[in-house]
């Protein structure tokens, strides 16, 4: 018996201490609303990074400021596809519309030439992660009229993208649910027990 409730005490630290570092964490670390930085266009609703992690470096140099300077949308590159979790990043065919005669002499569009002529997908590298334990979809938000720009920050800037913003942060996401009228239980994001 008294084996048993230690196991038993042991399975409840394993769950109630992560729980509560999550709530500290939260509670140190909430970021108010009013550090947002205005956009000619669409306000981003996120905080900035305040580590300001350096870009990945990519199997490709893509700017998006010089793509969206050219009037190309989100959309045009990233969709949504099933079950809606992810963006996708776009198909090396989808490039190649531009690029069998645009600027195909340069050395980054021979490589992503190069890259179209195999079966394989460029290997992008993902900027942003959720959380283990997280459970969201970019559906969700992009039906609700979330724009991208609101949550990634001013990617129309970049020349390579990083990770700006604290969109990963739960402070972040409840925050701004809060100010989006949007469920901050719990199981809003996080399927308990497991």
């Amino acid at each position: 018996m008294e084996k048993n409730r230690g196991a038993l005490v042991k399975k409840r630290k394993v769950i109630f201490i992560p729980m509560v570092a999550a709530v500290l964490l939260f509670l140190a670390f909430r970021l108010p609303a009013q550090q947002t930085v205005p956009s000619p266009t669409v306000k981003q609703a996120v905080p900035d990074n305040p580590l300001r992690p350096a870009a990945p470096v990519q199997p490709i140099p893509y700017s998006h400021k010089t793509h969206v300077a050219l009037g190309l949308q989100c959309q045009f590159c990233h969709a949504n596809a099933d079950p809606g979790n992810l963006m996708t990043f776009p198909a090396t065919s989808t490039c190649m519309k531009c690029h069998a005669t645009v600027a195909k002499d340069k050395p980054a569009i021979r490589k992503l030439a190069e890259f179209a002529k195999s079966p394989k997908p460029i290997p992008w590298v993902r900027v942003y992660a959720v959380l283990h334990g997280v459970e969201w979809t970019h559906r969700k938000h992009v039906d609700a009229g979330i724009k991208c720009e609101m949550c990634h920050g001013q990617v129309a800037q970049m020349d390579a993208m990083a990770e700006v913003t604290s969109v990963t942060s739960m402070a972040v996401c409840i925050t701004c649910h809060q100010q989006q009228n949007a469920k901050t239980v719990c199981v809003t994001c996080h399927a308990w027990p497991r």
